[in-house]
């Protein structure tokens, strides 16, 4: 892949967290999937999350694609949490958990330099002079994040489990040691936190270079990573799946747009 085509990748990684253009299935589904959604999340912390006076009129056009009150129900994100988002993107994600957890949580919003080179300042905009107090930015290149140890009751990766198998050194992207990396999440969790993956579907048996190339993961590769970690698969839901993606296709084909399947996998710090 040439270097314009790979800006032109990341480029739309970051637009696809900050703009919330994926959606949902395909008829192939792994063995491991349990057809769990989450709870009804009316009138609850989750919608009052979403409701917040400080949030940007411009994120709330995002909630109806992403349905953030029922994933993050069915993750488990509580108030008082505290949680790691990593590769936080523009901070839409992050925002809208810091007002799940409140201010007895704390919300931490993960980027590196290659990210930061497609946002710009838009987590500084989001998250600085205290505009969201229990948020805050951390930098950590790939594979140099260091995490207190205990100090986390969940980790979330939405659409960025992928990256984990981009190799783009000429623009800041160092390929990372993926078995390393979660055994730093696994260090940082308490036992029994959780992680959550949301990601794009690949097609069943795709080797993890589609993440390079299409921007998808099949999810028994996820679930094979994480338990080769030591993490325990918890469920899956089917919130985000849609029939009509073409998992040949990258996600980033126009005519996909909002037409993506996703995948949202919890797993557990055992106790």
């Amino acid at each position: 892949m040439t270097t314009t085509k790979l800006n032109a990748a990341l480029a739309a990684i970051l637009a696809s967290l900050l703009l919330a253009a994926c959606a949902q299935e395909t008829s192939e589904t792994p063995a491991a999937e349990a057809d769990v959604d989450g709870a009804d999340a009316s009138a609850s912390i989750y919608t009052a999350a979403l409701n917040n006076s400080l949030r940007p009129d411009a994120d709330k056009t995002r909630d109806a694609a992403r349905k953030p009150a029922e994933v993050l129900e069915f993750i488990g994100i509580e108030e008082g949490m505290h949680v790691l988002d990593m590769f936080s993107g523009g901070g839409w994600y992050a925002e809208v958990i810091a007002h799940v957890v409140g201010k007895n949580g704390a919300v931490i919003a993960h980027t590196n330099s290659a990210y930061l080179n497609f946002v710009g300042d838009a987590l500084e905009v989001r998250f600085g002079d205290g505009r969201v107090p229990q948020a805050e930015i951390l930098m950590a290149e790939n594979n140099q994040m260091s995490l207190e140890s205990g100090s986390l009751d969940a980790v979330i990766l939405a659409l960025s489990y992928h990256d984990l198998y981009l190799d783009d050194p000429e623009n800041g992207w160092e390929l990372f040691d993926v078995p390393a990396l979660l055994a730093e999440l696994k260090n940082g969790l308490k036992p029994g936190g959780i992680v959550a993956v949301i990601d794009h579907y690949a097609a069943s048996g795709a080797p993890s270079s589609v993440g390079n190339s299409l921007h998808r993961i099949d999810p028994d590769l996820v679930i094979h990573s994480m338990e080769a970690a030591g993490f325990e698969w918890d469920a899956q839901s089917s919130l985000l799946r849609n029939p009509n993606d073409d998992l040949r296709k990258s996600v980033f084909t126009p005519d996909l747009r909002g037409k993506i399947d996703r995948f949202v996998i919890r797993f557990r710090n055992p106790e």
